[in-house]
């Protein structure tokens, strides 16, 4: 049985057509390994795109109750969904004690196909554990790269796209990055980013929205959304100190959801006063989260998934890192600032013409496809990877 014939879920084509496959005989033709927030949001459309021809395999890496309870209520039931709880420790410690764990459970599902996301150590330990078991291994969201060896999401990428034997790159850009690295093109499929099939699921409606803004108070376009969580910017005290000062100084309000790693930070450093000025939320769910995104007049961030995002909800965003793996906004939906003054500089442009921006904004396409790229990785993997006739 081929995997396209394996999903359970019936699949909706854009022009509302629908097809009713049929339910696979055995569960994990596909293993999804993840480990984090912003994986399984990802691998969502694919999950249920699978069905119970799937088996999710969750590390643990990033658990935090307050972010991963939220996101596990909204994902699919599986009967093959796979905890490990893989305690935190340093890179290395942590990355073998993953492998180890993940390669146990793919000792039940000998003809898998592993599917990994991304550049965490999670989807590292997965893409070894795979190539251990010289088990097919597809790298979804491949070929980013920031240039920037001081990044440990750099070194992950890099490995896992050449472990894998099926690059999903989700732009030309990354494809030509593969490229460049001499990745063959027979391993590399052009699919678009699951994010946005993730993004438009998940996005309230515009009453839904509203009802969110009200109930913290605020309005549309009347406040900035920011998000800061990577640790080359909250684990620097001074750093950390001159983004929420500058955050402070913007000229609207600013929604701060405080991931559990910055409010830690915060605390440890003794910056709790910097966050006084500020609207300091609890992490958000997925879909609350994307209704305050949407109704903002301006991001400020750090997280390379709001890169992604902004531009499905074409909103702009200030992105506060050194590099970045995700050119293909820049100018567009947004602009690269290193910690500093410059995060109110480029926001004042932004905001200076906030209702211009949005009408702007509104007609240029998402770099990560149409909403289709489900279908055009399941349609890559069933080329590179054919099953056996059935006898």
């Amino acid at each position: 049985m081929s995997l396209l014939a394996a999903l359970r879920e019936p699949s909706t084509d854009r022009d509302g057509s629908s097809s009713v496959p049929s339910r696979p005989g055995t569960a994990g033709v596909a293993v999804l390994v993840c480990g984090t927030r912003p994986e399984l949001i990802k691998l969502s459309p694919l999950m249920r795109y699978f069905g119970d021809g799937c088996a999710i395999v969750y590390t643990g890496q990033h658990y935090d109750d307050s972010l991963y309870s939220r996101i596990r209520a909204d994902l699919p039931p599986s009967e093959h969904f796979h905890e490990l709880g893989v305690p935190a420790g340093s890179r290395g410690a942590q990355l073998g004690r993953a492998v180890g764990a993940v390669d146990e459970v793919l000792t039940a599902y000998p003809k898998a196909v592993v599917l990994v996301q991304g550049d965490t150590t999670s989807a590292l330990a997965g893409a070894l554990a795979a190539n251990a078991r010289e088990l097919s291994l597809v790298h979804v969201e491949a070929g980013l790269r920031s240039h920037d060896r001081a990044m440990p999401e750099e070194h992950n990428r890099v490995l896992i796209d050449h472990l894998a034997d099926l690059c999903c790159a989700p732009t030309e850009q990354n494809r030509r990055n593969l490229l460049a690295e001499n990745v063959a093109s027979d391993r590399i499929a052009v699919t678009g980013n699951t994010v946005v099939e993730a993004l438009e699921a998940a996005l309230p409606s515009a009453g839904d929205r509203a009802a969110v803004l009200a109930a913290r108070g605020l309005r549309r376009d009347e406040y900035v959304l920011a998000t800061i969580h990577r640790p080359e910017n909250v684990d620097d005290p001074d750093r950390l100190a001159e983004i929420l000062r500058e955050l402070a100084r913007l000229p609207l309000p600013v929604v701060f959801p405080l991931h559990p790693r910055t409010g830690k930070s915060v605390e440890r450093f003794g910056l709790t006063r910097l966050l006084d000025p500020l609207h300091v939320l609890e992490p958000q769910a997925y879909p609350a989260f994307l209704a305050l995104a949407a109704e903002a007049a301006l991001l400020v961030s750090d997280s390379g998934g709001i890169q992604e995002e902004v531009s499905v909800l074409k909103r702009p965003v200030v992105v506060v890192r050194r590099s970045t793996e995700r050119p293909e906004i820049s100018g567009a939906f947004g602009v690269l600032v290193p910690p500093g003054p410059l995060i109110g500089v480029e926001a004042a442009t932004w905001l200076d013409d906030i209702a211009g921006c949005r009408e702007r904004l509104r007609d240029i396409p998402s770099p990560y496809g149409d909403g289709t790229a489900c279908r055009r990785i399941v349609a890559a993997i069933e080329a590179k990877f054919p099953a056996p006739a059935e006898k």
